[in-house]
């Protein structure tokens, strides 16, 4: 397959105040991964083979993030009771077995095997920052991407996080230990309430100053779970470490994309979970009420789709780009920092490879994830600056993009187009209502949510495949704005509506995807693509039809015109 090349904005990212602005930060947007999978837990591929993909495919940044609790091998497959491979069996804590091996706990595991070999990735690929992670099994709910940056260079922090709040981890052997806090080990671990208690041990880990952390829940939608009070209750428990969502699931080629038609409201729309997806939904709420509660996607990389597995290799689907400090000292905190800052946006097949997104009255600028404080009444100028890049991303295929054939647009798949670009805006009005427990599905956050502006390519085209486009607003009330963008016009039967918005999934998957013989397919991939088996290649061809990017919001406070602005960053640190 061809790789898709990646290319960086070197911008200055100034921290912005009120009438004013900071010293700029030097840095760049960099492409990462939240997480994915190897033979440590259920992925299919030895831990090394991953990381050198991760590399492969464009990535600057990843966190190895996989499931807790136990199993039975190391990460070549090996299994941990094998004396020609451990002549001394290493396992630690209450004995457990599956498939006649003993088990490894997890939180042994991540501290005495996974870190080392983390570290030997950051000795293998020194231009690229490495974090060590775990995809937690959430108590109350299903899973998070979690990663913990320790700054004395270990993992006892993750190992300890992942005893006591991995619900899947019912190991003892441990308790009654002084834990990194100074407090004894014990299993909380059972409901929401536990979940609410790890998210306050990551924050009370940073407060001490003994590393740094986040925590962001995985495929939300997938086991009706999440309510916006659970969103709302960990932001408040851990306001620097609960920092947003994974609202682009992967599994890209399972099914109808990301996660069945019977995940919460449907599936996914365009490859984007529902909570993100519908104008006015979850996110949103979140968003009008304030908080900096951010969208990523990820991976989630278990199995690759050309040996019949469910996904993508990290970074040659999905990419997450982040504003990175280029400058910083520390590497791994600066990717912490890009990331709670919430200036990063994501994509779907390199659909756009560059974005510049600013909000900018007469004295202030802002970036996403800042605000921007202005007077009532002053005209707020939006720039969006994108670029679609000529070369053809990692498709396997070159045929028409048969979604588009049906409206009449030739367009191979592996050279997608830039349709348009829709700017949602909403006030922010602080809390939203509660959803009802019965209602999981409810889509009434009682926002006012909306497209305002939608920039179609043909408006926009600058050169070398650049796009810039401006639109002003007028300040009367504090509010949020964000992109979202597609190949797809609107009105494009199964995967858009009238006015643009994405579809359900499984309607493409039904009408002409699931349709498709995958032997003609077989026949139709690029010279050199190899393959274990024909059956995702329909799959594989619907994800790379219906493409799209969304970024995160810009703030904007809108105050008095007689009060006078305070001085103040807009990035917390």
């Amino acid at each position: 397959m061809k790789k898709a090349a990646i290319k960086k904005i070197a911008v200055a990212a100034s921290m912005f105040i009120a009438m004013g602005a900071a010293s700029a930060t030097a840095g760049e947007y960099q492409a990462g991964d939240f997480h994915q999978h190897s033979l440590y837990t259920d992925g299919s591929y030895p831990f090394m083979q991953v990381m050198a993909e991760n590399a492969n495919y464009g990535l600057d940044w990843w966190a190895n993030s996989e499931h807790g609790g136990e199993r039975n091998r190391d990460g070549n497959g090996n299994y941990w009771d094998d004396t020609s491979v451990y002549p001394i069996n290493p396992i630690l804590g209450d004995a457990e077995y599956s498939g006649g091996h003993q088990e490894m706990w997890r939180w042994q595991s991540l501290r005495d095997f996974v870190y080392p070999d983390i570290k030997m990735t950051r000795e293998n690929y020194p231009d690229k920052t490495v974090i060590s992670g775990l995809e937690q099994n959430v108590p109350g709910h299903e899973h998070c991407s979690t990663a913990i940056h320790q700054y004395d260079g270990t993992a006892t922090a993750i190992s300890e996080f992942e005893y006591r709040f991995d619900r899947s981890d019912d190991d003892t052997s441990r308790d009654g230990e002084i834990g990194l806090l100074g407090d004894v080990l014990s299993k909380t671990n059972d409901d929401k309430e536990d979940a609410i208690l790890g998210v306050k041990w990551m924050q009370a880990m940073k407060d001490q100053g003994l590393g740094d952390a986040w925590v962001v829940p995985a495929h939300v939608e997938r086991a009706w779970s999440y309510l916006i009070e659970d969103f709302r209750n960990w932001m408040d428990a851990g306001p620097d470490v609960a920092i947003g969502f994974e609202g682009a699931p992967g599994h890209q080629t399972s099914g109808d994309r990301g996660f069945s038609r019977g995940s919460l409201g449907g599936g996914t729309y365009g490859g984007t979970g529902f909570f993100v997806s519908q104008v006015g939904g979850l996110w949103d709420g979140l968003l009008a009420e304030g908080r900096k509660f951010y969208n990523f996607a990820s991976s989630d990389y278990h199995n690759h789709w050309s040996t019949g597995g469910s996904d993508f290799w990290p970074g040659e689907y999905q990419k997450n780009y982040t504003y990175i400090d280029t400058d910083a000292e520390d590497k791994i905190q600066a990717v912490f920092d890009g990331n709670r800052s919430g200036n990063s946006w994501n994509v779907q097949g390199d659909l756009i490879d560059e974005l510049e997104f600013t909000a900018q009255s007469k004295h202030n600028k802002a970036m996403m994830g800042e605000t921007l404080v202005v007077k009532k009444g002053d005209l707020i100028k939006i720039k969006i600056k994108v670029h679609d890049p000529a070369e053809a991303n990692n498709c396997p295929f070159d045929f028409e993009n048969p979604s588009l054939a049906q409206i009449g647009i030739s367009q191979p798949l592996n050279k997608p187009v830039l349709d348009h670009i829709d700017l949602i805006a909403a006030t922010v009005t602080g809390n939203v209502p509660m959803s009802n427990a019965e209602d999981v599905v409810a889509t009434d956050y009682q926002t006012d949510a909306k497209v305002i502006a939608t920039f179609e390519r043909r408006g926009g085209i600058d050169k070398d495949g650049y796009m810039t486009f401006v639109t002003k607003l007028k300040a009367d009330q504090p509010m949020f704005v964000r992109l979202r963008g597609t190949n797809m016009p609107a009105g494009v039967p199964f995967e858009t509506d009238e006015a643009g918005n994405p579809l359900a999934d499984y309607e493409a998957s039904d009408a002409l995807y699931a349709t498709m013989d995958a032997e003609e397919l077989e026949a139709k991939l690029i010279e050199g693509t190899t393959i274990a088996t024909n059956s995702k290649l329909d799959e594989v061809a619907e994800a790379y039809a219906d493409l799209w990017f969304y970024s995160n919001p810009i703030f904007i406070d809108v105050v008095d015109k007689d009060r006078k602005h305070k001085h103040h960053k807009h990035h917390k640190k």
